[in-house]
Formats: structure tokens, C-alpha cells, sequence
């Protein structure tokens, strides 16, 4: 009997001990309030709190303290109230685009700038800033194909893309033709395929809307272009329909935009002269009416060269032709351009080969106005270099804007 009590009393105690083990994985966990608890653990898909630059900066004893956190606010932004501390930077500084050639129409390199003068309205200014540039430009090749031009189309675009061959790799070149409308054929690119297949696209239409076109070209292609920039302008400089520009209102716009002008005149005049220049021909010269049909039977019933398209009459006498040659020699002049005549296709060869020789190596000239003028008002400027037998092309004169030049 000793020894079953003796055994009862054993198992009793083990069952209590068993007990006791399990209980404790029921009881609740006791955290002694008096640390600081850990940081909650970091949720991967929240990204409203990761790496948020609004988060307030803060200020720690270093990476292993645990003491609490303090937050330093921002310093305030720095409002400046007074009138006196806020500056207004208001100049006239001018810039000239400069072409220095000899008597031969060849570029002379070497200039120095004590050798530069200029003159605004008379007064010699000082030159602030000088620089014999060769960086990259944007020409714009405006391209006439009003009917006038129709059977010199295959030359006008051989032409075009034998001058943009000439160009440097990083120079662009912007596409755009005009007739009666205005068609930019591409953006400003120096991709030669692109450019080549915009030349190609070219075809003629009707009328001739040549103010308009440099108009637009000024107003809305050359205000989005940076750096140095030129026009290369394909016509005969006849306007026949242009309805929102004319001849005076260009020229103004000539002399207030950066960009230098370089006409190439083709003479389409032979063509409605019967292949002769003498207007007083006993040969009659067909009258454009606009409908190309009625134009051609009108051609061969007079016996005449077939001419089509155009304003009744318009664009086809000496006095017109004239006109447009003045127009094209002010436009280069106000420009600081050149006008270049290309009766054959070498002649326009050797165009094109000035122009790119040009465009590649000038001279830039920067001047503060002894005075500075008053907005709206012209200002004729001269330069000059010390050197015999030497010509000088720029602007010459501006208008003053707003805020300066």
C-alpha cells in the first residue's frame, strides 16, 4: 500500500507541472511601458510615407540613441517687401550678325576688333562684345512655286538639295513653300533624307502670295528658332495675291527679327515675254485667267507660250518684274543679307556656295546705345572695318522694341 500511495503522490505532482506548461502559453503578454517600442514593420506596396521629400527634417543623437525624436521646423522663407531691393535689368544691348568680303565676294577671316567701327544714326559706339563665330544655324529654305516657276521646278529643288549638301552635319534646315498657301514641308532638321524627300514635295500651284510668305516665315517659324538663323529665299519676287502683307509691312519686319535674308531672283520674265525680254514683242502674250484649261486653249489659240495659273494679268509685266527685284535687293539690304542672281543653273551653283560659306564663318559684334531711343523708333547703324578695299554686310538699322532691342 506504501508504494501505490508513494506512486499516486508522483503522478499527481507530474500532472501538475504539465499543467502548468500549457498555461503559460495562454497567459498575456506583460511589455514593460517604461521603453520605447519598436518601429512598425515596413509595409512594401505603401508608398505614401517612402521616401517622402515633404517629410519635415529631424534632428537625432545618432544612429544608435534612443532617445526620443525632435522635429526642427523649416526656417520661414525670406520675403523681401522693399521696392529698393528688387532690381530691374532694362539695356539695348544690340547684336550684328557681320559678313566681312573682299572686292571678289570672298570671305576675309582675321579681323580683328580693334579694326571693327560702328555707328548708330551718325555716333560711333563702343564695341562690348566680339566673337568670330562658326557655330551651327537654321536656314529656312523658302521655296517660290507659283506658276512662274513651273518649268524651272526640277532646277529649283536640284539646287536646294545640292545646298543643303554643303551644310555642316549639325547645321538644320527648315522646308517651306508657298505659292497662293503657304506649306511647311518639314521642321527644322539635319537629317538629309528628310530633307531631301521634303525638296522633292515641292510642286507649283496658283498665284503668288510672296509677302504673305515672308510674313508667316518671320511671325511664325523664326520666333521659335534659337541661335543664328537665315532665310534662303527661291522667286522672282513678283507678289500677285498676297492678302495680309505687302511690300512696306515686310521690310518693317525684316528690320526687327535676327535673321539674315539671302535672296536667289530667278528671272521668269522670258517666260511670259514669248522667250524674249522686249515687252513691246509684236507677238501677243496670253493672259492668265486662274483656270488652267481656259489658260492653255487661250495659249494656243494666240499662238503663244502656255502659261497657267495666276490672277488675270497680274505679275506679268516689266514694271512688276522690276518692282520684285527692288523688293528682293532690300529685303537682303535690311537683313544684312545678300541678293544673288540666277539666270543658269551656275550661277545659282555658285549662289549657294556663297551662302553656305557665308552662313559658316562670320563675325558677331555687340553694342550697349550711347542712346538708348524710344520704342518703335529706327535706328541706322554703319560699320566699318580699318582696312582698304574690303565690304562690310550687316543690318543697317533696327527698330527699338519695348524692353530694348
Amino acid at each position: 500500500m506504501k508504494k501505490i500511495a508513494v506512486a499516486l503522490m508522483f503522478l499527481s505532482l507530474l500532472g501538475l507541472s504539465v499543467f502548468a506548461q500549457t498555461g503559460r502559453k495562454t497567459r498575456p503578454r506583460v511589455v514593460d511601458t517604461t521603453q520605447v517600442s519598436k518601429a512598425p514593420p515596413e509595409l512594401k506596396n505603401d508608398t505614401s510615407s517612402e521616401n517622402n521629400s515633404s517629410q519635415p527634417p529631424v534632428l537625432t543623437n545618432g544612429s544608435n540613441s534612443k532617445s526620443p525624436s525632435i522635429y526642427v521646423p523649416p526656417p520661414p522663407p525670406l520675403v523681401v517687401e522693399d521696392d529698393d531691393d528688387v532690381i530691374k535689368i532694362e539695356t539695348n544691348f544690340v547684336t550684328l550678325p557681320v559678313s566681312v568680303l573682299d572686292r571678289n565676294g570672298r570671305f576675309v577671316a582675321g579681323v580683328q576688333q580693334r579694326e571693327f567701327q560702328i555707328f548708330e544714326n551718325g555716333i560711333e559706339q563702343k564695341v562690348e562684345v566680339f566673337a568670330s563665330v562658326e557655330s551651327p544655324f537654321t536656314v529656312v529654305l523658302l521655296m517660290d512655286v507659283s506658276p512662274s516657276t513651273q518649268y524651272k521646278i526640277d532646277e529649283i529643288q536640284n539646287a536646294a538639295i545640292s545646298f543643303v549638301n554643303q551644310l555642316r552635319p549639325n547645321d538644320k534646315v527648315m522646308v517651306v513653300s508657298f505659292d497662293e498657301k503657304y506649306r511647311v514641308l518639314t521642321t527644322p532638321t539635319n537629317d538629309r533624307y528628310r530633307l531631301e524627300n521634303a525638296i522633292r514635295q515641292a510642286r507649283f500651284g496658283s498665284g503668288t502670295s510672296l509677302y504673305d510668305a515672308v510674313n508667316n516665315t518671320i511671325s511664325t517659324q523664326l520666333s521659335n528658332v534659337t541661335g543664328r538663323k537665315a532665310v534662303v529665299l527661291f522667286t522672282d519676287g513678283v507678289d500677285t495675291t498676297s492678302r495680309f502683307s505687302n511690300y512696306e509691312s515686310t521690310l518693317r519686319l525684316v528690320e526687327e527679327v535676327d535673321a539674315l535674308f539671302y535672296p536667289i531672283r530667278y528671272d521668269t520674265y522670258s517666260g511670259f515675254a514669248g522667250g524674249g525680254r522686249n515687252p513691246g514683242r509684236s507677238q501677243p502674250r496670253p493672259v492668265r485667267t486662274g483656270n488652267i484649261l481656259i489658260d492653255i486653249l487661250g495659249g494656243v489659240i494666240s499662238g503663244g507660250n502656255v502659261r497657267v495659273g495666276g490672277a488675270t494679268g497680274a505679275g506679268t509685266s516689266a514694271e512688276e518684274y522690276q518692282r520684285g527685284k527692288e523688293y528682293l535687293t532690300e529685303l537682303a539690304s535690311y537683313s544684312g543679307g545678300r541678293i544673288f542672281e540666277a539666270d543658269t543653273i551656275v550661277n545659282l551653283d555658285s549662289a549657294f556656295r556663297s551662302i553656305a560659306e557665308e552662313l559658316r564663318r562670320q563675325y558677331s559684334l555687340g553694342y550697349y546705345p550711347v542712346d538708348s531711343g524710344e520704342a518703335g523708333e529706327r535706328k541706322q547703324i554703319k560699320v566699318r572695318v580699318k582696312r582698304p578695299d574690303l565690304v562690310v554686310r550687316t543690318k543697317r538699322s533696327y527698330i527699338v522694341g519695348s524692353n530694348g532691342k
